[in-house]
């Protein structure tokens, strides 16, 4: 085995797409280097944040940049699990039973107001993303590969949706906010806008599916110190015994901090994992798995 693994293919390909991303989503790069990051250590992502900041725009783009296809799901109140799953239909031509997938079997999937869905239909999912199968009349389908969720949720409404329980909260590898752009940034949107003279915007593939697990092929190469590692136990474990934390973060959490690490290290052309690279995901990887102390939420 060689010294050190070719982390530059990674780096180089890691910029590439960035900058093509970057095309469509203006003034947002440290948000598409995270989730670009999330996605190299196989995870999937939560966006909490308010309509209207691109966070559709981010997914669909990531898609096409990466060669890979692209589902939606709407989730309503209405949605059951089958809408998501697909099931089998019967076909009068010849009287057979048909399996007709459902928009879960994508690379990349959107979850756009995941909150909205009810408990049973959100389960369908989250299962589909621990498991990376379906089960369809006791038949196991395997999804593609890679398969990444990036779920949406809208921190202003609360009426009428039903929150994620923090065991399905768990199952996302990195909870973000896109934030507004500042006005320089929301300018240059309309600027290229203007220039486009039309709404949609044309990306160009830099890999395909292929190309992107042999990335994380690589990554699994990237050198942890167990210094390092004992940083990040220590890290989750101050979580659980912290005086103001009622949950503290998983043994889950601590694995997220060791794979995001390790994709981060690679992306930036290094072979092995520096302290900043944990601290760089410490917050995104275990805000969404800590249940704070209840009377912390009445304090001024």
């Amino acid at each position: 085995m060689s010294a050190h693994p070719p982390v530059h293919e990674v780096s180089n390909l890691s910029k590439a797409i960035l900058d093509e991303v970057s095309k469509a989503i203006v003034g947002k790069r440290q948000v598409l280097e995270k989730i670009l990051t999330t996605f190299l250590a196989g995870g999937h992502v939560l966006l909490e944040d308010y309509p209207g900041l691109a966070k559709t725009l981010i997914a669909n783009s990531f898609a096409q940049v990466l060669g890979m296809t692209f589902k939606r799901i709407q989730f309503t109140p209405d949605l059951l699990p089958g809408d998501i799953t697909g099931g089998y239909v019967f076909n009068r031509a010849n009287n057979t039973f048909v399996l007709r997938q459902g928009p879960v079997f994508a690379h990349i999937v959107l979850a756009d107001e995941i909150n909205r869905a009810s408990p049973r239909t959100q389960a369908a999912l989250l299962e589909a993303m621990q498991e990376y199968q379906v089960t369809l009349e006791g038949e196991t389908l395997k999804l593609p590969e890679p398969f990444l969720v990036v779920a949406t949720q809208n921190p202003i409404e609360y009426e009428g949706t039903f929150p994620l329980p923090e065991a399905q909260l768990d199952r996302f590898l990195i909870k973000l906010a896109v934030g507004y752009p500042s006005p320089e940034e929301e300018q240059e949107i309309l600027r290229r806008r203007r220039d486009r003279k039309q709404d949609a915007i044309p990306l160009q593939a830099v890999t395909n599916a292929e190309g992107f697990l042999h990335m994380r092929e690589i990554i699994e190469e990237v050198y942890v110190d167990p210094d390092l590692e004992r940083y990040i136990v220590e890290l989750v474990h101050r979580t659980r015994v912290h005086r103001q934390v009622a949950v503290g973060a998983s043994p889950r959490g601590a694995l997220a901090l060791l794979k995001l690490g390790r994709a981060y290290a690679a992306m930036q052309g290094r072979a092995y994992v520096l302290p900043d690279d944990i601290k760089t995901f410490a917050r995104v990887a275990l805000q969404h798995r800590i249940i704070l102390q209840p009377d912390l939420w009445t304090t001024p």
